[in-house]
């Protein structure tokens, strides 16, 4: 399937999906430990920067929702830049969370785009069913 240069509202949309779904993986976790809102800046933006670091490796703006390159990409420079940045801020990295946020990230940073392509995929058949011209 060949990507087209992403609109600017599709490329703020997918910036915006990343961060958020990051923000709620950190929300998650804070509250399975039970601990308060209050920290949670503190757990999220390590991984907040590691996803910029993904974002501007795999340069994301040219095709945000491509699996391959660019989420897989964005998947493992959140969890290995955010875990490197963790440990210069002195935050915990034990073995159990690596695994945790490796797993939770790519189900959040993957799932989506999966699903946006999914949901290409049902809009063309549609489309080729009920020979409606593709969107400009």
């Amino acid at each position: 399937m060949a990507y087209q240069q992403s609109s600017r509202s599709g490329l703020l949309l997918a910036a915006g999906l990343d961060a958020a779904l990051t923000l709620v993986f950190v929300l998650i976790g804070r509250a399975s430990h039970g601990e308060g809102l209050l920290g949670a800046v503190i757990t999220w933006w390590p991984f907040l920067g590691g996803l910029l670091v993904g974002w501007l490796v795999t340069r994301a703006w040219r095709s945000p929702q491509k699996i391959v390159w660019t989420g897989t990409g964005i998947w493992l420079f959140t969890v290995g830049a955010g875990m490197a940045l963790r440990i210069v801020s002195g935050q915990g990295t034990e073995f159990g969370f690596l695994v945790v946020t490796t797993i939770v990230l790519g189900v959040f940073l993957l799932g989506w785009r999966g699903l946006a392509v999914l949901l290409r995929r049902v809009q063309a058949r549609r489309r080729a069913r009920t020979g409606a011209p593709l969107p400009q």
